[in-house]
Order: C-alpha cells, then sequence, then structure tokens
C-alpha cells in the first residue's frame, strides 16, 4: 500500500488518538480519519478550546475521560476542529492535528527541578523550596540593586538587575498577572515575543492609520480582488487561514500574487510568482508607490479626503543621499522636528485641496519614489522588470471603486533592520488606492504566536503600557507632565481625535494596578511604576547580561536561547546570570543551556555558575482564559484538563512567588516596598487568582455612579463597563486595558459567545469579542465616501439612517457623526488621515527608503553607496565585531517557517516530529552544482557568529537573481530544529543570525544575512 503524505498524516494522527483511547479501555471498532466521531463515547466530556499556535486561532473541540468523580483525573484522549468556528469550520492544520501528541509530550515537565552552580544535572525539589528560594533571591537582589532616584532626584523607582520574558500563547489573564507582578517589583526589562516578530507592524501601522493591528480579519480576506503575499508564507505558517485566499480565488476570482525570495506553498497556487532578494522589499515596495503616482493609478477622492497628501511639511524638512533632514552622525539618530506639518495661528495643519503646492506631502511623495523607477527596482530586488510591472499593473486596477486589494504579511517582513518601513510602503500603497477600511482590503498582518496579538494589547513590552500607551520616562517627573506629553491635540478642525482621552485610559489604569491607594493627592500612584532612561528591550538585556549587569531572569513561556539572534552569544550572556528561573510546560534549550549536547551546545557545566530553576507549567488545553487571534478576537477557552504531574497553572506559580515575595517585604521591610504592598492583589484566590476574575479586571469597573453629560446613570458602583465611553479620569472608573472595555459586561462574557451568524460580507460580530468595541473592519467609515456613500455598493458596510451609523459591522467612527462633516475616518490620529507621510513616528525617516542589510551581499548601496545601510539601526559595538563580509560570506541566507512544525514547540510532538524528523537547509541547484552538493549531503551553513550542518533539500524553489550587475544565492534556513525535543538532535538555526535590529521596534533581523555553505 503506498500512502501520500496527507493520507499518511491522517493516519498518524487517527492511530495516536486511538491508541491513546485504547489503554483507557475504549477502543473503538473503527479507527480512520473519516469516522472521528466514534470516540464521542458516553462518558467523554466534549470542551471547547483554540489551537495554541499561530493567529489563525481556529476552534478546537477536546474530548477528556474522567466525569469529576473521585480520584477519576481527566484525561484529554481527542481533539478535532469545531466546525462552528466561522474561520477555521473545523479545519486544522498538521500543526493543529498534532495537538494531542503535544498535551501529552514526553518533553511535559511533571515536577519542579533544580541545577546548583557547576552541576551537570538536575535534582528534583518541592513546590515550597522552589518558591521559597526564588522569592528570597528576588528580594535580595531587588533590595541591593533597586534605584528609588536617579541622579537628578527624580524617583524612577525602578529594578534593572533582573528582567523577565512573557509568554506568546498563554492567556491574555496570565499576561495581566505577569504585568501586575513584573512593574510592581520595578522590573524594566519586560518583554514578550512580540519583540521578536511582530513589532514593527505596531511602529508601522499605527503611525501610519492610528493601531498598529491586523485591519480586517481572516474571514474579510474572501471578498478581495487581488491578494498580494509578500514578506509571508500563509499556505505554510497559517494554512487554515489561508483557506479564505483561496476562497476568494475560488469564488471571487481573485488574482493571487506571491513575491517571496522562494517559490513556497503559497507561490505553488499563486497565479503570478515572483522572485526577490531578501531584504531588499522596500525598493520593491517603493517603485510600486511610484508606478502608481506616474499611472495615475490611484484613487483620487480618497486620497484627496481621507489622507494627509494635502498637508504642507515644514520647509526645513529634506532628504537627501540618503539621509532625511536632522541627522546627528555622532548619535546615529536623528533629530526629527522637521518632519511635521507647517500650521496655522490655530496650531491646525495648512492644506492644499488641489495637491498642486510644492511642499504638500502628495508633491514630496512623488519626487521621493521618483528614483525607483521599474529598472532600479529589478537591479536592486533582482525582480524580473516584465514580472514587476504586471504586479504593479494587477495592483493598480484596484484604484477603482468597486476592485479591492488586500496584502497578506509576517515575519517575512517585520524581522529586519528595515521592517518597519516595509510595512509602511505596503500602508501607503493601500491608501493610494483607496483600500483601507474597505471589506477585501487592508493590511492583513498574520501574526505568528496564538496570543502574540493579545501580549501586545496587554503592554508586556519593556517601554509600553496596556492599551499601547507607554511607560514614563524619567523626563516625565510628574502626573501631570506624562499626560500633558502622552495627549495629542488634533491637527484639522472638527477630528475626533480619540487619544485625547488618553487621561481616561492612564487614570483608569492607575485604580486598576492600585486600587484604593491610588488616589489624586499621589498621582493615582503614578511613582509606582518605573520609569525608564534608555531601552530594555530582548537585544539591550542580552548585551547587558554578557557585561554581567543582569543578575536574575525570569523565563515564561519563552525560549530566548533559541529565539534570540546570535544563540553562541546567547549561551554567554545566560552563563553570566547569577540565578535563572525557568516557567514552561516542555523541556527548553533555555533551560538546559548549562548542559553540553555536542556540537549543537558545547559547553563545559562546570564553568557555567547559573543557578537554574524548573518549574513545570501548564499548558493551552489545560487553562480557562482568553486568547486574541490575528483579527483582534478576544476568544475564551476551557480547560479539558489538570496539568500533569506536580505541574501548576502559571497563574498559581506567578500567585505564589508574588505573595511570598510580599510576605518578605511585609515581615523585613526593604527598599521601596510601596509598589507591592499597595499592588491591587486583592483577588478572590490571592495564591491562584481565577482567569474570570482577572478578565473581569481586564474590561473595567465603576467605582461610582456614572452618569452622562445628561446626568442620566449610565453604569451603578461596583457594575462592569459596557465599553470605553464610560472611562473617566477622576478616579470613578477601572480598566486594565482600555481596548478591552466591553469584552466581559454586565450582560456576561462576550468572549465566550458563539453566535456565528453572517451580517454580510462574513462579518460575524456575534462570534467572541473584537477590539475596540467589536469592530471587525478597523476604519470603516473610510468605505464610504465624504458624502456616506459607499465606494462600492456591493461592499456596503455603513450607511447612515439619518441618525447614526448602522450596517453589517460596527461603525469605526463617531455613531453619531453624520456624513459631510469635516471629520475624517483614522480616528485615532490627530489629523483624522491615513498617513502618507508618517511625520516624526518613525526612527529612519517619514517616508521608506531602501537601506541594504547590515550584511549585504553588495558593494554599496545603489541608490546612495555614502548611506548603504540604515543609519538608525540598532547595532551594540561588541556585535558589529560579529557581522560578516561578503567576501568571506557569499550567499544570502533567509530563515523561514514549514508547515509541519511550529517554531520550537513542536519538535515535542511525537507525530509532528514523525514527519519532520531531521534539521535540513534548502539551496538551489545552480549553487548545489557548484559546490558538489547532492540532496541528502550534510552541509554546513557558516556565519561570522557559528556554524550549523544539516541535510541539504537541493531545489528549484530558489533561483540566482541578477542584482546589481552581480549574480547572488539565496539559502533557505528552517528555523525549527534544536538540541532538546522528540526531533532528532540539531542546530539552533539562530546560531546564524546577527544581533542587529530595527531602528523602531529592535526586532531582529532573522531574514537577510551572509552565510558561507560547505559539503561536510
Amino acid at each position: 500500500m503506498e500512502l501520500g503524505r496527507r493520507q499518511f498524516f491522517k493516519l498518524c494522527t487517527v492511530g495516536a488518538a486511538g491508541a491513546t483511547a485504547a489503554t483507557l479501555g475504549f477502543a473503538p471498532a473503527i479507527a480512520n480519519a473519516t469516522q472521528p466521531r466514534q470516540y464521542k463515547l458516553l462518558r467523554a466530556r466534549e470542551t471547547r478550546n483554540n489551537c495554541t499556535y499561530c493567529s489563525v486561532g481556529c476552534g478546537i473541540l477536546m474530548y477528556s475521560l474522567g466525569d469529576g468523580a473521585k480520584n477519576a483525573k481527566s484525561s484529554i484522549f481527542h481533539i478535532e476542529g469545531d466546525p462552528d468556528h466561522p474561520v477555521s469550520r473545523g479545519s486544522l492544520c498538521p500543526k493543529g492535528a498534532g495537538l494531542l501528541d503535544y498535551i501529552h509530550s514526553d518533553q511535559r515537565l511533571k515536577y519542579p527541578e533544580y541545577r546548583a552552580p557547576g552541576s551537570d544535572k538536575w535534582q528534583r525539589i518541592s513546590w515550597e523550596e522552589a518558591i521559597e528560594r526564588i522569592a528570597r533571591l528576588i528580594k535580595d537582589d531587588r533590595d541591593a540593586n533597586f534605584i528609588e532616584k536617579n541622579e537628578k532626584g527624580v524617583t524612577v523607582n525602578r529594578w534593572l538587575s533582573t528582567a523577565m520574558l512573557a509568554s506568546s500563547a498563554a492567556s491574555n489573564e496570565t499576561g495581566i498577572l505577569d504585568f501586575y507582578f513584573a512593574r510592581a517589583l520595578g522590573i524594566v526589562g519586560l518583554d514578550c515575543q512580540a519583540r521578536l516578530c511582530h513589532g514593527p507592524t505596531v511602529s508601522a501601522l499605527a503611525p501610519s492609520f492610528g493601531r498598529g493591528a491586523m485591519t480586517n480579519n481572516w474571514v474579510d480576506i474572501k471578498n478581495a480582488n487581488v491578494v498580494l503575499v509578500m514578506g509571508g508564507n500563509p499556505a505554510e505558517a497559517h494554512p487554515v487561514g489561508f483557506k479564505w485566499a483561496i476562497e476568494a480565488k475560488v469564488r471571487n476570482g481573485a488574482k493571487l500574487i506571491v513575491v517571496d525570495p522562494r517559490f513556497n506553498r503559497s507561490a505553488a497556487v499563486a497565479d503570478l510568482y515572483s522572485p526577490i532578494r531578501a531584504g531588499s522589499d522596500v525598493a520593491f515596495l517603493m517603485g510600486v508607490v511610484n508606478y502608481l503616482l506616474s499611472n495615475d493609478k490611484i484613487q483620487h477622492e480618497y486620497v484627496r479626503h481621507y489622507t494627509n497628501a494635502s498637508l504642507i511639511v515644514r520647509e526645513d524638512f529634506g532628504f537627501d543621499e540618503g539621509l532625511f533632514s536632522g541627522y546627528d552622525e555622532a548619535a546615529r539618530k536623528y533629530d526629527k522636528s522637521s518632519w511635521t506639518y507647517e500650521l496655522d495661528g490655530d496650531g491646525f495643519a495648512k492644506r492644499d485641496l488641489s495637491l498642486t503646492h510644492p511642499r504638500c506631502v502628495f508633491q514630496l511623495l512623488k519626487q521621493h519614489v521618483s528614483r525607483y523607477t521599474p529598472e532600479r527596482v529589478t537591479q536592486i530586488c533582482g525582480t524580473p522588470k516584465d514580472d514587476f510591472l504586471e504586479i504593479c499593473r494587477i495592483l493598480g486596477e484596484t484604484s477603482a471603486p468597486d476592485r479591492t486589494a488586500t496584502f497578506l504579511y509576517a515575519l517575512g517582513w517585520t524581522q529586519h533592520t528595515s521592517g518597519a518601513q516595509m510595512i509602511r510602503g505596503a500602508a501607503m500603497i493601500q491608501l493610494l488606492l483607496g483600500n483601507i477600511g474597505m471589506s477585501g482590503g487592508g493590511i492583513n498582518a498574520l501574526r505568528g504566536h496564538s496570543n502574540i496579538q493579545g501580549y501586545t494589547d496587554l503592554g508586556l513590552l519593556s517601554t509600553r503600557l496596556p492599551g499601547y500607551m507607554n511607560l514614563p520616562t524619567d523626563q516625565q517627573t510628574d502626573l501631570a507632565t506624562y499626560l500633558a506629553q502622552s495627549t495629542p491635540k488634533a491637527l484639522l478642525p472638527e477630528q475626533i481625535n480619540y487619544y485625547k482621552n488618553t487621561p481616561k485610559f492612564f487614570v483608569s489604569l492607575m485604580k486598576d494596578l492600585w486600587g484604593d491607594k491610588a488616589t489624586r493627592e499621589n498621582g493615582w500612584g503614578f511613582d509606582w511604576l518605573p520609569k525608564w532612561d534608555r531601552p530594555y528591550d530582548m537585544l539591550a538585556v542580552q548585551d547587558l547580561m554578557t557585561e554581567g549587569r543582569i543578575n536574575g531572569y525570569i523565563v515564561q513561556g519563552f525560549n530566548p536561547l533559541a529565539a534570540m539572534p546570535d544563540k553562541n552569544k546567547g549561551v554567554e550572556a545566560l552563563s553570566r546570570l547569577k540565578w535563572m528561573v525557568v516557567i514552561d510546560p516542555l523541556a527548553t534549550e533555555t533551560s538546559t543551556f548549562w548542559q553540553n549536547h555536542g556540537e549543537p551546545n558545547d559547553v563545559d557545566p562546570a564553568k557555567i555558575r547559573t543557578e537554574v530553576f524548573r518549574l513545570p507549567s501548564s499548558c493551552f488545553a489545560e487553562e480557562n482564559g482568553a486568547i486574541v487571534n490575528s483579527g483582534r478576537w478576544l476568544q475564551w477557552h476551557y480547560a479539558g484538563a489538570e496539568p500533569p504531574g506536580e505541574a501548576w497553572h502559571d497563574g498559581k506559580i506567578i500567585g505564589h512567588l508574588f505573595m511570598k515575595v510580599r510576605e518578605l517585604y511585609q515581615r523585613e521591610g526593604g527598599v521601596c516596598p510601596e509598589p507591592i504592598l499597595n499592588l491591587n492583589w486583592n483577588f478572590r484566590r490571592p495564591l491562584d487568582p481565577e482567569p474570570e476574575e482577572v478578565a473581569k479586571r481586564a474590561n473595567g469597573y465603576a467605582l461610582a455612579d456614572l452618569y452622562d453629560d445628561g446626568g442620566k446613570l449610565v453604569a451603578r458602583k461596583g457594575e462592569l463597563l459596557g465599553d470605553f465611553s464610560l472611562l473617566r479620569d477622576d478616579g470613578s472608573t477601572s480598566s486594565y486595558c482600555w481596548v478591552f472595555a466591553g469584552s466581559w459586561t454586565e450582560a456576561g462574557n462576550q468572549m465566550a459567545r458563539r453566535d456565528n451568524a453572517d451580517t454580510g460580507l462574513g462579518c460575524t460580530p456575534g462570534w467572541a469579542f473584537a477590539w475596540p468595541q467589536n469592530r471587525r473592519i478597523l476604519y470603516n467609515r473610510a468605505s464610504a465616501d465624504p458624502q456616506g456613500q459607499p465606494w462600492d455598493p456591493a461592499r456596503r458596510i455603513l450607511e447612515w439612517n439619518g441618525s447614526r451609523w448602522v450596517g453589517c459591522d460596527v461603525a469605526d467612527f463617531g455613531a453619531s457623526v453624520p456624513p459631510g462633516s469635516a471629520t475624517a475616518p483614522f480616528i485615532m490620529l490627530p489629523e483624522g488621515l491615513g498617513r502618507l507621510f508618517s511625520t516624526g513616528a518613525l526612527n529612519e525617516g517619514p517616508f521608506p527608503e531602501h537601506y541594504e542589510p547590515i550584511e549585504s551581499p553588495l558593494a554599496a548601496n545603489p541608490l546612495h553607496p555614502k548611506v548603504s545601510q540604515n543609519p538608525t539601526v540598532r547595532l551594540y559595538e561588541r556585535d558589529r565585531a560579529r557581522m560578516g563580509s561578503r567576501d568571506e560570506f557569499p550567499y544570502v541566507a533567509t530563515t523561514y517557517s514549514i508547515t509541519e512544525l511550529f517554531r520550537h514547540w513542536t519538535k515535542h510532538s511525537r507525530l509532528n516530529a514523525i514527519i519532520q524528523p531531521e534539521q535540513f537547509v534548502e539551496i538551489g541547484e545552480k549553487l548545489a552544482a557548484e559546490k558538489g552538493i547532492r540532496a541528502g549531503d550534510i552541509v554546513k551553513v557558516t556565519t561570522k557568529r557559528g556554524y550549523i550542518k544539516a541535510k541539504a533539500v537541493v531545489t528549484k524553489r530558489i533561483k540566482a537573481l541578477q542584482v546589481d550587475g552581480q549574480e547572488i544565492q539565496q539559502v533557505g534556513i528552517p528555523c525549527h530544529w534544536g538540541f532538546e525535543g522528540t526531533t532528532r538532535k540539531g542546530f539552533l538555526a539562530n546560531t546564524l543570525t546577527p544581533g542587529v535590529g530595527d531602528a523602531n521596534s529592535q526586532t531582529p533581523e532573522y531574514k537577510a544575512f551572509l552565510v558561507n555553505v560547505e559539503k561536510v
């Protein structure tokens, strides 16, 4: 019998589930993939949950045995797709189909363990011992190194000698507890997976449109006429979500275009594929902008009324030979004061609706992109000119009001030194085409991890607060200064400028954090927040570790040794810690960095003095809570079983640690105990807070009776808030995350709703809750012209009924602001307009500009040889010495993901390990021939930072490109293997990647670096 790969996988899935059921005494008569419901047995309990991998948030049904009787511990034995889920509709990809093996992996941690300094083994310890010892380490280090005031005498209350990493797949409720814990202690070096993946999304989309999130949603992709996949590979990384791109092709006749260094699985079903050199995407995108402007393929009325094309820029703004005005070469940063509008006497931006003023944004943009001709794009990108022009032509057709294009991107854009500017380029194209706010349009940022959107929303990044507010700096010495600098003023008359409500959001957060202790007299507890003086993101913290300036590291649901760039530097950094706490359901490389695993991790444990604690935690299937998918849907899921062995829920671990630290401060005193003692940790079960209670705090409460402007009672004291319009800045409301307000109201848990009725265009507002205010398409007022008429009647999202906006979606606009007013659709920006010119929001320029990667195969940037690379890139001096040259490392490498594995998790799942058991790298046929390499040979891939060895996959999918007069060969490096897991032991791919980051989000470069390849 011959089985294809898919058939083999299906049989393995059923075999694993069937074998597990059989061991429990339930052997079904028929066990095959077509009859999974045989497993729905009389005593089985069905639990609804969501897949823990990518951001599609697929619905799953889990079946467990154990009816709650005494000693009958529940165990999950079967998982299948939820057919009611509006996105996944019962589908699961190979990763989701292997969830059962993840839950029951033999790599699951089951009891606390301890590694003594210099030891080569783990020893089992009790939870009591672990909590006591860790709490003591926390307090001692905090007391010894806490900074109450800086050298200027400003209260800063920060603790820099210990850092913390939060998860990316745990629930929102776990993330909220992480934030409480870290910020009360004064930790500034707090980060999550968003730093390493979609940080540039927020940096680019927020200044472009007002919010840093996916503008539309997965299902809405089906409404597009053109789907451009660039900077991602959704057929491989988000297979179930990608079904909606296929539906657009099949039912809507959409054109699917893929631009990528590799002919990948998305390209395999595309109407048009074109190659591109890794790292040159800005040049491609600015070439598209030039084409649209030069060939009059823009939606004129949309551009005139809904973008800042008409606003006039200051006279002292300029650009010359790769540098914008205001560059300070010594500091390697810009004075951005000239990157803004010319203002009139009332403080509003001057405007020319004819778009002819020489300094209006429209004219400056035309001048800026005029250099990006088709010939120049081909020279820089290696993309064939005919391909480029055809892509431009197809996109240009969507400037018609009745046609839309959507962009799908992921890590292929974010993980670059100019990642934010790549995304900005896409945003500008979509604004010129009139595709933002439209059904079937938008910028669909495909988040990687299941709750990375949620952890970004919750402020789990070093200088962030929940709801996209900023942590105060030590220049913001009091509440009034902070609010004045954080609250924007409208830049055009009659704009909603919704961030004018920042004081309401911030004071409500303070009331949630500090409860009754937050009063007007103490600035609502403003000084109890840590203030920052310099970046403390992951790249910065790793650098501080290598200097010996970080003593402790708390790592929860994260594997930084595998995820951060330059693995060998990572080992050095972790080796300089005094102690580290790893909270995880699985055995990770980070937890065992001190073990010798041969070539993949050749270390001497005796020389590594780091004290390590490994605490076993729950996984997705064992917790109640919400995760936020890429479309901003907060979906509530339920536990189907308890964690294995002695493992605890994440919230229970954090609860015990915090309460033990608090107990020590109550008993012993110490440095600055106020934030710890005053923190509003007043849960019904403080040692193990209930997710439901935490979720209600995220939504927020009325702390007094609330009245509207007309004197009408709108909420009683103690009630859950109905939405964020009820928030106040007088201490009468609390809300941890203002964008989540409305998610759990007096009407109940809105995140748990399961009405999948389609109200039109695939919109299902009764399923779960989407922030903000349950809007499914952001900026949807832009789907209609200034007079309220839809640009495309077939895509009518909203209409004016005489008193308010109604339709298939919730209006992302003032509901009672009538058509014909001067109020523009982008309500989160002070000018109300989508930005073609991003003012001073990005660090390397208000227009995107092509810069070469730090490790470039070219001698110089063809556009401006004297300024080849991003002048504001994040690069520390010790990392600069670890950068390679094109002479020694002649090939361009890029990392990527494959369908069967997810980052470094699924290598612990037996089923996924069977399908992709061994590490490989992908090289083109021409390079293989030059090197004498055949398929299956072991090859060594080397950078300035280290090497990996892997099997060679010789493929037609990667072609040599002609770039700037030379031939460029590219190499593909999948990023899934390591020296822990069920797969065969391998190397961490990030051994190769450089420690350099995006200028705005500090997200490291994983997609364009130089390597050499040799046959072993």
